[in-house]
């Protein structure tokens, strides 16, 4: 399975983080080595001094697919869920200075966590969008709104699907709204999807 990841894709983070916003989806990968999952606790490695969170809803592809046509798309994800994309920020920092890709930065081990998957109109407010919430001790540090997204999951089921081909069982994640920040060892973060924890990781 492969993680497809969406940079930039909630104008407010951009912002935050002074990035301009892409004409087109920022596209980049994270391979299965990143996948931290069933609750399972996150170890601060040694290379990073400044790795972040990033909240993001997950989108699970449930059927084989090239070259999606954006009225098409639905049919290529039944369950959403949650996963926190980390980011070593320090490192992400150096590569961009030095016009370097991203992946020291991003597709780390264990640094895609992912917590249960819903049926998405179990997970669906009434007017068919998404609302989620990451929660550090206890506090709420981030919330999203799926109406925010600059490019909606159709659509980017659709542009992805142009280069490359979605297998059953590739997750994507579709962006992160603003209010990322630095994690800690001894904190833990929860995730909730229309009010439903689906998302646990402690950093040990």
């Amino acid at each position: 399975m492969k993680i497809i990841c969406i940079g930039r894709n909630y104008a407010e983070h951009a912002a935050e983080l002074n990035n301009a916003i892409p004409k087109q989806p920022l596209i980049f990968m994270k391979p299965s080595t990143a996948l931290l999952k069933d609750g399972k606790a996150f170890y601060y490695p040694e290379f990073s001094q400044d790795i972040h969170y990033e909240l993001e809803l997950v989108v699970k592809i449930c059927r084989t697919g090239k070259s999606v046509a954006p009225k098409f798309a639905h049919k290529y994800y039944e369950e959403v869920g949650l996963g926190i994309d980390l980011t070593a920020r320090d490192l992400q920092g150096k590569c961009k200075e030095n016009g370097h890709p991203w992946e020291i930065a991003k597709a780390f081990d264990h640094s895609a966590i992912v917590g249960r998957f819903l049926p998405k109109a179990e997970a669906q407010e009434a007017e068919g969008h998404y609302c989620f919430e990451l929660q550090q001790n206890g506090q709420s540090v981030q919330q999203g709104d799926s109406r925010n997204m600059i490019t909606d999951i159709d659509n980017l089921i659709a542009y992805v699907s142009k280069f490359f081909s979605l297998q059953k069982g590739d997750l994507i994640f579709t962006g992160t709204p603003a209010g990322v920040g630095p994690i800690a060892q001894g904190q833990e973060y929860k995730g909730f999807l229309k009010g439903q924890e689906l998302l646990s990781c402690e950093i040990r």
